[in-house]
């Protein structure tokens, strides 16, 4: 459904294994641009019209597999010494929203009409910001979020992610006061 595919693995070993492996697959390391800033990708790998984002246990510098991402993904292959989930399309759609890339919109606009459990986006958002410690993702999620609105998607959670964005905005502003 998407254009790339996105690996996401929970070891440094798995992470050196994955690159050497796609190295030895032909695939070619890219040095990821400027609109990666926001995702602490480790690696692209490209050849030919198929390319591979590989993370290091986290997206977008502390978005992580959480219990609830692994509880949903589910089991495409199993190979010999590796099995390959496969995130839901929910867990898909929110990594999605912390990108810069213009791709990603369009990928979360064509996984918005295939019909997505707003809630469950809602709560893995809620449980990211609590793990990471980071409330300031609801800002850039928001605005994304914005965006797709504005291209026409409904989210029914927008009035939920509008609260939470303004309670950050109120506790930044009452801390800045404070300093």
């Amino acid at each position: 459904m998407t254009k790339d595919i996105d690996l996401v693995v929970k070891t440094k070993n798995e992470f050196k294994s994955f690159q050497k492996a796609l190295k030895k697959l032909m695939f070619k390391e890219k040095i990821p641009g400027k609109e990666y800033s926001r995702m602490n990708l480790n690696q692209i790998f490209e050849r030919k019209d198929f390319r591979i984002d590989l993370f290091d246990k986290e997206v977008c510098n502390k978005f992580s597999l959480t219990k609830g991402i692994i509880k949903r993904s589910e089991i495409t292959q199993t190979l010999k010494n590796l099995k390959i989930k496969h995130c839901s399309n929910e867990d898909i759609f929110l990594f999605k929203t912390m990108t810069e890339r213009e791709g990603d919109l369009e990928d979360c606009i064509n996984i918005a009409k295939t019909g997505i459990e707003w809630n469950t986006i809602f709560n893995e958002l809620n449980n990211q910001i609590k793990l990471s410690k980071k409330n300031v993702w609801i800002t850039w999620v928001g605005e994304r979020l914005d965006i797709l609105e504005d291209r026409g998607v409904e989210i029914p959670i927008m009035n939920k992610i509008n609260k939470l964005r303004n309670e950050y905005f109120e506790e930044l502003e009452k801390d800045l006061s404070n300093k």
